[in-house]
C-alpha cells in the first residue's frame, strides 16, 4: 500500500525548524509562549471563518503555516498587535478573493497591514545573517518545499532575476562583485524566495505567468530598495503586485492550484530532511532577569585602539551626524572625505563639542555593578537599591579649468572652526583622486574604486582638513568633531572609505539617538552582547580587560560578521547610570532638533574591515523601546559568623555558585578555567568542612 501525506505538513516541519534555528541559534526577540500566542490566534481564527463560511473540512495546516510564517518575521513589543497581525492574515483568506484564490499572501499581507497601521510593529530583514550554513539549510528545506506544492519556477525565476539585478548594478558601480553576494547570502530574501512568494495559493497559474510575476516582484524591490531607500523592499514589492495576479490569470489560463498528496517514498525523505536540519539546533539558553546593583565599573571606547565614535540623530528623513575621528599625528596630515546625499549649506556643518559624545560613551557603556549578600538567618530578603542618579562626576569657489578638465566641481567651500571645508561633486573617481591628490589630500591606495561607486550613485564629498592658523587662534590642542545635518531616506554610514588602507580591523561605535525606539542594520546582524550575568569578584579590579577580552571572543564566535548592540535605553532614566543622564543642551549640541527629552539611545560597537564588511552600513529605526544595557554583576558572599541551617545551607552552596561564575567568565570571554580558578583565591570565604562533618 502507498501512504500519503499532504505535503503542507513539511513545510510546517521546515518553519518549525527555521523558528527554532533562530530562537535558540541567532537568539531572536521570540519567545515560545509568544510564539504559541500567535498559532492559537491563528487557529482560533481559522475555525471561526470555517463555521461562518460553512466550509466542509477545516483546514487547520494553512493557519499553522501562517502563524509559523509570522513568528519568524513580524516583531513587536505588543502581543495585541501580534495577535491582530495573525487574525488579519486568516480572515484576509477568506474576505480578499478573486476566483476562488487569495489575492495576498497572508502573512505578507498581515505584515503589510500592519507597519502601515502603526510604527510599533517592524521586520529586522538583518536577523538572519547570511553565513553559508544558514543558506545551505534554506535552500534544502525550501528546495523541497517548492518542488512539491510545484511552485519552484516561481522561487528560480525570482532568484535569478533578483541576483542578476543586483550583479548588473554592481557592474554599473563598479563595485567588488563581494557585496551583491553579500546580499544574495542574507537568510531573509531566501525564507522570501522559498516560503512567500512561492505561495501556490497566491501566484498566477501558469508558468509564464509566475515568471512574469516573479520579474515584477524583483524589479519592484529594486525600485524601493535603491531609488526610494526603502527597507523590507521585498515585501512592500510583492504587496504591491499581488493585486496583478488576477489580470496575469485572465490574460493566461491555466488550471488552478490545488495541494496533492507525496507518495510514501517522498514521506520519508521529508522526514529526514526535517530531521536533518533539526540536528545540531541548542536548546535555548537561559537568561538571568536583570537587577538592580551598584554601579562601580564601565568600559567605554576609550580603551579601544583606532576607535571611531559616530552619533546619528535621525528623526523621518532628517539626519544630523557628528564624527569624532581617532586620529593621532600631525594634524597638518588630518584630512577627511566622507560621501554625502546632498550639497551642505554653511549653516549645516557646525563643530561639536567632544565632552558631550565622551558623556554620551561614559552614559551608555556597559558597566559593572555589585551587590552584597545578606545574612541568611534573616527572614526578610532584600534588595539593595540606588538611586538613578548615581554620578561621576561661503561662497561658491569659481570652477578652474584644470578642475573642468578632471570632472570635479567645487560646489561649495567654508571655513567652520578650525576645519576648511569643500563640498565637491565628481562625474568619475579618476579625476577625483587626481583633483585630491593635486590639492594636498593623502588619499590611500585604492580608493578610485570606491570613489566611482558613490559618484554613480549620486552622492556629493564632504572634504574636511585642519586650518592650522584657525587651530591655534582657536586655541584647541584637539581636533574637535564635525557636525553635519541633511535631509535624506538614506539612513546609512558609508565605512567602505575606512577599509581600503587600514592596518587590521577598526573598532566603531555608534550612538544612535531617535525618538521611537532601537536602531538596529538592515544588511548585518544586530545581535545582544552578553548582559546580566554574575561574573568573579576580581573582575573588579580590571574591568577593562574583562570588557575587552568579552568583546573579542564575541566578534570570534561571530565571525566578525555582525553589529553588537550594548545599550538601548530611553534618555528619561537609567539603572544604574553610568554617568550622569545628559543635559537638554548637551542633546541638542549633539543634534537633537524635536526639542524635549523623548530621546532614545541606542549603542552599537563593530569590529569591521574590507573582508567581513563589504558593504556601507544600512539602519533603520525600530518599535523596539525595550531596555537593553551590557551589565556584569558582581555578588559579594555573606561572611558574617551567624550560625544557623540556613547559614550552613548557604555556605555549601558557595562552592558551586563560584564554579558558575567562573564558567560563565570562561564561556563569553575565552579565558583558560585554571587561569580563572587561581584568580578567584577564594579560600577564607568558604570555610572547610570538618572531619564530622564528613
Amino acid at each position: 500500500m502507498r501512504q500519503q501525506l499532504d505535503p503542507r505538513w513539511y513545510q510546517i516541519g521546515s518553519l518549525a525548524a527555521l523558528l527554532t534555528y533562530g530562537i535558540a541559534i541567532l537568539r531572536f526577540d521570540v519567545t515560545p509562549w509568544r510564539a504559541g500566542a500567535i498559532i492559537a490566534m491563528a487557529l482560533s481564527t481559522q475555525w471561526l471563518c470555517t463555521r461562518l463560511t460553512r466550509l466542509p473540512t477545516f483546514e487547520w495546516k494553512s493557519a499553522m503555516i501562517s502563524a509559523l510564517s509570522l513568528s519568524l518575521l513580524m516583531r513587536s513589543n505588543s502581543l495585541l498587535l501580534l495577535l491582530g497581525a495573525a487574525f488579519i492574515a486568516i480572515a484576509s483568506k477568506f474576505a480578499i478573493r478573486i476566483g476562488g484564490k487569495h489575492i495576498f499572501n497572508p502573512t505578507n499581507g498581515a505584515i503589510i497591514a500592519m507597519m502601515l497601521a502603526t510604527d510599533r510593529v517592524w521586520v529586522s530583514p538583518g536577523q538572519w545573517g547570511s553565513t553559508a550554513f544558514f543558506g545551505f539549510l534554506i535552500l534544502c528545506a525550501g528546495g523541497l518545499v517548492v518542488h512539491r506544492s510545484m511552485r519552484s519556477d516561481t522561487t528560480l525565476a525570482f532568484l535569478a532575476i533578483w541576483g542578476g539585478i543586483l550583479i548588473a548594478r554592481t557592474f554599473r558601480l563598479g563595485d567588488p562583485l563581494t557585496i551583491p553576494f553579500h546580499r544574495l547570502e542574507n537568510g531573509a530574501l531566501l525564507i522570501f524566495a522559498f516560503f512567500m512568494i512561492s505561495d501556490p495559493k497566491t501566484t498566477p497559474n501558469t508558468r509564464l505567468g509566475r515568471v512574469i510575476f516573479a520579474a515584477l516582484v524583483a524589479t519592484g524591490a529594486w525600485y524601493v530598495q535603491f531609488k526610494l531607500f526603502g527597507t523590507n523592499a521585498l515585501l512592500w514589492s510583492l504587496a504591491a503586485c499581488s493585486p496583478l495576479v488576477p489580470l496575469i490569470d485572465f490574460a493566461l489560463r491555466g488550471r488552478k492550484f490545488e495541494w496533492h498528496l507525496t507518495t510514501l517514498k517522498e514521506t520519508r525523505m521529508a522526514r529526514a530532511s526535517i530531521s536533518l536540519a533539526l540536528i545540531g539546533l541548542l536548546t535555548l539558553a537561559p537568561q538571568a532577569s536583570a537587577f538592580c546593583g551598584f554601579y562601580v565599573a564601565k568600559g567605554d571606547a576609550k580603551i579601544f585602539n583606532r576607535a571611531s565614535q559616530v552619533v546619528m540623530v535621525r528623526d523621518g528623513n532628517r539626519t544630523v551626524l557628528t564624527m569624532a575621528n581617532d586620529f593621532r599625528g600631525d594634524p597638518k596630515e588630518f584630512a577627511v572625505v566622507i560621501p554625502v546625499p546632498t550639497v551642505l549649506e554653511r549653516g549645516q556643518i557646525r563643530v561639536a563639542d567632544k565632552a558631550s559624545i565622551d558623556h554620551l560613551d561614559a552614559y551608555s557603556a556597559p558597566r559593572l555593578v555589585e551587590y552584597h549578600d545578606d545574612d541568611p538567618c534573616r527572614m526578610a530578603v532584600y534588595e539593595r537599591m540606588m538611586p538613578s542618579n548615581a554620578a561621576q562626576s561661503g561662497n561658491v569657489s569659481r570652477k578652474s579649468r584644470a578642475d573642468r578638465a578632471l570632472g570635479v566641481t567645487v560646489e561649495a567651500q567654508y571655513t567652520v572652526g578650525e576645519y576648511d571645508i569643500l563640498i565637491l561633486s565628481a562625474k568619475e573617481s579618476g579625476g577625483l583622486e587626481t583633483w585630491l591628490v593635486t590639492n594636498g589630500y593623502s588619499i590611500p591606495k585604492g580608493a578610485s574604486e570606491v570613489l566611482g561607486s558613490y559618484i554613480r550613485q549620486n552622492l556629493k564629498f564632504f572634504v574636511a582638513r585642519v586650518n592650522l592658523k584657525d587651530q591655534s587662534r582657536l586655541g584647541f590642542s584637539y581636533l574637535r568633531p564635525i557636525q553635519v545635518a541633511y535631509e535624506s531616506p538614506k539612513f546609512m554610514l558609508p565605512i567602505r572609505l575606512g577599509t581600503v588602507n587600514a592596518n587590521g580591523p577598526q573598532e566603531l561605535f555608534v550612538y544612535a539617538l531617535t525618538r521611537k525606539g532601537r536602531v538596529e542594520t538592515t544588511n548585518y546582524r544586530t545581535v545582544r552582547l552578553p548582559s546580566d550575568v554574575e561574573i568573579p569578584l576580581f573582575v573588579r579590579s580590571d574591568f577593562n580587560t574583562f570588557y575587552k577580552a568579552m568583546f573579542d571572543e564575541q566578534v570570534r564566535r561571530e565571525n566578525m560578521s555582525t553589529i553588537f548592540l550594548e545599550y538601548a535605553w530611553d534618555t528619561r532614566w537609567c539603572d544604574p547610570c553610568a554617568a550622569d543622564p545628559l543635559t537638554p543642551d548637551q542633546l541638542k549640541g549633539l543634534g537633537v532638533f524635536w526639542g524635549g527629552t523623548d530621546v532614545f539611545i541606542t549603542r552599537l560597537h563593530v569590529r569591521y574591515d574590507r573582508a567581513h564588511f563589504p558593504d556601507d552600513l544600512v539602519f533603520q529605526e525600530t518599535g523596539d523601546r525595550t531596555n537593553f544595557q551590557g551589565r556584569y554583576i558582581l555578588r559579594h558572599p555573606w561572611t558574617g559568623s551567624a550560625d544557623c541551617e540556613a547559614a550552613r545551607q548557604y555556605k555549601e552552596s558557595l562552592p558551586a555558585r563560584f564554579e558558575k561564575e567562573a564558567s560563565t567568565l570562561a564561556h563569553i570571554t575565552g579565558w583558560r578555567m585554571v587561569d580563572i580558578r587561581r584568580k578567584m583565591n577564594i579560600r577564607g570565604i568558604v570555610d572547610e568542612k570538618k572531619w564530622w562533618q564528613w
